[in-house]
């Protein structure tokens, strides 16, 4: 493990994935839980014509719009930074998480929306002092399927990324494979070094995970 972190800056590449895992989950639960709530809460025109456009998303590959989606942010001047790992994360996350998170706001009780309505309370108010207190098994789903998205990635940073100090620690993994030879004994030490938080997590919050996967989708 010493000589594994001494051949790849172990450590450099774990700031650089934290910091894009970090950014990811909190624009994920953000945006994506202020999307589910005006999808499950508000009424307003032409909401389930949108929710279904948003749906019919998750039919489309990621391979699909990996060509357009790279050509935009060279385009904006963002290669070989953070930001086309971060940004998209902050707006809604993706369909997935945005009808996960719509179908557990369902199922909580409108008596206590409308009661906090009749005390004055706006939407926003709502959001933050009722939905989201209420939704914290849900949250958590959400929030460890995006840390391992983003902590797992090795396509994006492979396309976006040139500099090795920005790499993160899936493309530091091929530091270890040469031309004509791979040193097997760093790969797997670096490998298990990379798993572990990934174990810790998902055991640490496997009761709020389970709950929300449970929860998600049934309707008292």
């Amino acid at each position: 493990y010493v000589k594994a972190c001494r051949q790849a800056p172990f450590f450099l590449y774990l700031k650089n994935t934290l910091f894009i895992a970090f950014f990811c989950v909190v624009g994920t639960v953000l945006t994506g839980s202020l999307g589910a709530y005006a999808f499950a809460r508000l009424r307003w025109p032409g909401r389930d014509w949108i929710f279904l456009i948003l749906l019919s998303t998750l039919m489309v590959p990621w391979q699909v719009t990996m060509v357009p989606t790279y050509l935009l942010f060279k385009y904006l001047h963002c290669i070989n930074t953070f930001y086309p790992l971060t940004v998209p994360a902050f707006f809604g996350g993706g369909a997935f998480f945005v009808f996960l998170m719509r179908q557990f706001f369902k199922t909580l009780p409108r008596e206590l929306e409308e009661a906090a309505l009749l005390d004055g309370a706006s939407y926003l108010q709502i959001y933050y002092g009722i939905i989201l207190p209420l939704s914290k098994p849900v949250l958590a789903t959400v929030a460890i399927f995006s840390f391992l998205g983003a902590w797992n990635d090795f396509l994006g940073p492979l396309i976006y990324l040139n500099d090795p100090s920005k790499y993160t620690l899936q493309i530091g993994l091929q530091v270890f494979k040469q031309d004509f030879q791979t040193n097997w004994t760093g790969l797997m030490a670096m490998s298990t070094l990379i798993i572990l938080p990934c174990l810790v997590i998902f055991f640490l919050a496997q009761r709020q995970f389970v709950k929300g996967i449970v929860l998600t989708g049934v309707k008292e």
